[in-house]
């Protein structure tokens, strides 16, 4: 099983990262703030005008230590990476199934089945565990929704055409964030939903969503690529220059989990506030970086939590399930896999 090693964020502009001796070492005004052994990194993301020195940057490269690097609101900017190691013949069998008619449909169809199950166990859970806290109104909404996203995946089971499926998955979404009105237990109106709004994010728990989408992408990335899968050629998403599709195609199975139910978490738990955001003068909503900090602690002690692997049958750290779904992929396109497992949760 691989090791879950640790991802560095950086989020202060006054930080500086180096190398010492086998060490990455993060100073910030000067003063040693982080040290961490470079054998136990597999990632390192700077957000904002972040310094590395060009020690740090070679032993990144020469030890496989992706740096990805962000502005301050989180948007992709760059990487800096290694030599590929990917195998020349998993990613021609990639290329293969991408072009090919069924071989892409099929996947298209399990990442779907995947994202819309995840989605309805999310709100069968909120369903379940604040059963007495909800009118009757928001009750009865809430099990029709849990009904129709249960009959789009019956819909995906036996479609074959991809943009049919892809506007199933369209109306999904929708009738999934519909709902989150009722997932939100804070009593600040402030918090409130009106809807999924994105470049840029317009209200909080948007702009919240959008950073936490941010990071899943980079695990998502890092996973395809540490299995020799060229995350530019997806399934799901259209290729386009500049843009990570096989990386979002895996995010989408594991948004509803990851991502959407720590959001809704640190907001119910009022760990995230109204006063952790800032509003531009075009409107858009912004994670302050006291706020961002908090956020990435919590995503890292999120991904350490363990769940059961459906497929493999035994419990991993959920930080590890990118890598695995990239390796799960990887499995099918070679041939040993006769389809795509999904991740599903239980």
């Amino acid at each position: 099983m691989k090791k879950l090693l640790n991802t560095v964020y950086v989020t202060s502009s006054e930080a500086a990262l180096r190398k010492d001796g086998e060490n990455l070492v993060v100073d910030i005004e000067g003063k040693e703030r982080v040290r961490v052994p470079l054998h136990m990194v597999n990632g390192v993301v700077a957000f904002g005008p972040v310094l590395l020195t060009p020690g740090l940057i070679m032993a990144c490269t020469a030890g496989a230590i992706t740096i990805t690097l962000c502005d301050r609101n989180g948007r992709f900017q760059g990487r800096v990476e290694g030599p590929v190691s990917g195998n020349v013949l998993l990613r021609k069998a990639q290329y293969a199934a991408a072009d090919e008619k069924t071989a892409c449909t099929n996947i298209v169809r399990a990442l779907l089945i995947g994202k819309v199950s995840n989605q309805r166990q999310v709100l069968a859970r909120a369903r379940r565990d604040y059963r007495s806290g909800y009118a009757d109104a928001a009750a009865k909404e809430m099990d029709r929704t849990l009904l129709r996203l249960a009959k789009v995946i019956q819909k995906l089971l036996v479609l074959d055409d991809i943009d049919v499926m892809r506007g199933l998955e369209g109306d999904a979404a929708r009738m999934y964030f519909a709902t989150f009105p009722h997932l939100i237990r804070t009593t600040d109106s402030a918090m409130s939903w009106s809807g999924r709004t994105r470049r840029p994010p317009l209200d909080p728990l948007n702009a919240l969503l959008s950073f936490l989408y941010t990071l899943l992408t980079h695990d998502c990335r890092s996973g395809a690529e540490s299995v020799g899968l060229d995350p530019a050629v997806g399934f799901l998403h259209r290729i386009r220059p500049g843009r990570p599709s096989l990386a979002l195609d895996l995010m989408e199975e594991l948004r509803p989990i990851l991502a959407d139910r720590l959001a809704l978490s640190l907001v119910n738990r009022k760990q995230v506030t109204i006063d952790d955001f800032e509003v531009r003068d075009n409107g858009a909503v912004l994670l302050k970086d006291d706020a961002r900090k908090t956020v990435l602690t919590a995503w890292q002690e999120r991904k350490r939590d363990e769940r059961l692997h459906p497929f493999l049958n035994e419990s991993t750290p959920l930080g590890l399930v990118p890598f695995l779904q990239a390796q799960m992929l990887a499995r099918h396109l070679r041939g040993d896999l006769d389809t795509y497992p999904p991740w599903l949760w239980r």
